[in-house]
């Protein structure tokens, strides 16, 4: 089967994990705690691409806004927990 412009790309949580550059514990953690939209097939969770994307976006929004808050050299972090 072959993905269609309206299929969306379904990552594994080893996928998920490797795109972030954390351990795969921690991409489960974020999947299971509800920081990234996922979907449950049987017993394995995937994630939408569009939701990987919208949680590293919603992570540099609010960088951005503690940011203009404080004074010091420009750092980038997602939130993690």
């Amino acid at each position: 089967m072959q993905d269609t412009p309206n299929t969306p790309a379904l990552l594994t949580i080893q996928e998920v994990a490797d795109a972030l550059r954390v351990h795969y514990r921690t991409a489960y953690r974020l999947v299971t705690a509800g920081s990234i939209k996922a979907i449950k097939i049987g017993s394995q969770w995937r994630v939408a691409e569009a939701s990987l994307l919208e949680f590293i976006e919603h992570g540099w929004k609010e960088v951005q806004v503690a940011k203009k808050e404080t004074k010091g050299p420009k750092q980038l972090k997602l939130p993690l927990e």
